[in-house]
């Protein structure tokens, strides 16, 4: 089986869930067997990206999308001048830069991808297509995300194989995309939705909150929890000295880390937990600068910056030295998300986990016991409940270790490479 998978790059600049899951399973995919060709899109993929190969080019390069959407000049240049755009040089500077627009004022460019052919980036799906037919011939296409839809159907059309796309946290970028693009959006990626042979969420509560919203017929809906490489991760050693706090995702305001800052100096000026630190790793784009300079101040004004560390450096052995440092992980993203890797990641090092009770992560508790769930509405919640395991280092190591086992047991990437094998040879005759 011959299987391409249209991936998103982000250019390496933050912890990517989407992308560690896709490289991840890529590799797994690879272990059975399968011819996995990985497709890069606006950026390269650079986080977890080892083992997998380099030869394609990437397509739809951030610059050239953004200039086609802008300029009808830009529709019609020749390749050869496109190409000066997706250099490596420049796409790298494209990546120091992503995330300076946010989704908010993206609307129409989303739209547009959206509308594939009917879009202002109509010869990058042509340039796509006949690479595509010249190289690689698939059995299947694989899109990483729904926002990818109005590409992935059109070679759908031309290449007439089965198409299958991953759900995970499209409404947190287009439930923030002003009016009337927001619902132009979710709208037109309904319609494109129903050309898709089957859809994989990676929660239960995902799937439910997409079947909604996409109008997805469950039949052809399944469920594919996102499973890591275990590797050499091994429990944390108990208990940790200092006793530290630790943040694992882009260090972003829209996923909870001023939260977490918040309820740090509220334990520090409590001071019920001696020589409490945090350390805080995940990357970040250029949006995220001026928050950074905000929560670098508060703590300087309070004098605690000796005690916070924001850490650089989060490739997968990265992490595993920082999480083996940790008493406790928190990522407090508002609402919730799809899945929570940095859960699972925690978990496989022993560490618990405290979580708001919103989206995914209450299956996630639910099926490890690794962790303890707030009300994020409740005063003091995520503080009192920080306090609560930082006080009973007993309990603490109790919740790391089955969370370590369940983990172990149900959240590799083998199982979930089977699962995604499995829609695959249902929709592909051998």
């Amino acid at each position: 089986m011959k299987v391409v998978q249209l991936i998103p790059g982000t250019g390496g600049t933050f912890y990517c869930q989407n992308c560690m899951r896709d490289g991840a399973l890529m590799r797994a995919l690879r272990g059975r067997g399968v011819d996995v060709t990985l497709v890069p899109m606006y950026l390269p993929l650079t986080v977890d990206a080892e083992g997998l190969e380099k030869h394609a080019p990437v397509f739809f390069g951030g610059i050239n999308v953004y200039l086609q959407q802008k300029f009808r000049l830009f529709r019609k240049t020749p390749r050869w001048f496109d190409r000066l755009f997706d250099s490596r040089w420049m796409l790298k500077q494209a990546a120091a830069r992503e995330g300076s627009t946010s989704a908010a004022t993206l609307g129409p460019m989303t739209l547009s991808m959206l509308q594939g052919r009917l879009g202002n980036q109509r010869k990058e799906i042509d340039r796509l297509t006949e690479w595509l037919q010249g190289h690689e011939k698939p059995d299947l296409i694989h899109a990483s995300n729904s926002l990818l839809l109005g590409v992935a159907t059109e070679l759908k059309r031309a290449l007439k194989v089965p198409l299958v796309c991953t759900l995970q946290d499209e409404h947190t970028w287009l439930d923030v995309i002003p009016e009337p693009h927001g619902t132009q959006c979710w709208k037109t990626m309904s319609e494109r939705g129903r050309e898709v042979d089957a859809f994989i969420a990676v929660s239960d509560w995902y799937a439910g909150v997409m079947a909604g919203r996409m109008g997805i017929p469950r039949d052809r809906l399944a469920v594919a929890p996102v499973g890591i490489e275990f590797g050499d991760m091994e429990p944390v050693p108990a208990p940790v000295e200092p006793p530290a706090i630790g943040y694992l995702s882009r260090m972003s305001e829209s996923l909870g880390l001023g939260t977490l800052v918040d309820a740090f100096i509220e334990l520090k000026e409590a001071g019920t937990i001696p020589n409490l630190k945090l350390r805080v790793t995940g990357g970040q784009t250029a949006e995220d600068a001026r928050f950074l300079e905000r929560v670098q101040s508060a703590l300087r004004r309070r004098n605690l910056q000796d005690d916070v560390e924001f850490i650089e450096q989060f490739d997968r052995a990265s992490r595993h030295a920082f999480l083996r440092s940790l008493s406790v992980v928190s990522v407090p993203v508002p609402g919730g998300e799809a899945f929570g890797t940095f859960m699972i990641e925690a978990l496989a090092c022993g560490v618990p986990v405290v979580q708001p009770a919103e989206g995914a992560f209450p299956e996630i508790i639910e099926k490890t016991g690794g962790g303890i769930l707030y009300d994020p509405s409740a005063p003091n919640g995520l503080k009192n409940a920080l306090e609560t395991l930082l006080r009973d280092r007993t309990r603490a190591h109790e919740l790391g270790r089955r969370g370590r086992e369940a983990v172990l047991a149900q959240y590799s990437v083998e199982k979930t490479m089977e699962n995604v094998l499995a829609v695959y040879k249902s929709l592909v005759t051998s």
